[in-house]
């Protein structure tokens, strides 16, 4: 049987602090409707602290335009591919955070909103990406 102490110490958030340039928690995030569990790669972004990335681009880097409030406008830079060599681009976007956990991304008139997934609830593939 596991004591008050051994349950305090497994419940520890060990994961990174919210921080970089949008102040939000790093890991995954999954949009709004999506389960953690289960979500379709075109529902996964991950926050780095440095850039926001899909399951189809890494090394995103977000350069702030402007900023009033929570809602920044940046340009972001991704290599155009998940994993290995790919061109480098650049796109214009909102990112609208919400909290640390909740953000709002906006690019052209797209607007999704996405939630942090502890890494606990990822499948086996997003934890090992992490």
């Amino acid at each position: 049987m596991l004591g008050s102490a051994s349950l305090a110490q497994a419940s520890v958030d060990t994961s990174p602090k919210p921080g970089g340039v949008y102040r939000l928690k790093p890991g995954i995030y999954v949009a709004k409707g999506s389960r953690c569990d289960s979500p379709a790669n075109a529902a996964i972004r991950q926050y780095d602290g440095k850039g926001i990335s899909t399951a189809h681009t890494s090394s995103c880097r977000a350069v702030v335009r402007d900023q009033k409030r929570s809602r920044y406008t940046v340009d972001q830079t991704c290599i155009d591919a998940g994993h290995g060599p790919g061109k480098r681009f650049v796109q214009r976007q909102q990112v609208v955070v919400q909290d640390a956990l909740t953000f709002t991304q906006v690019i052209g008139k797209g607007r999704t909103t996405y939630q942090y997934c502890p890494v606990y609830q990822l499948p086996k593939d997003l934890r090992r990406a992490l």
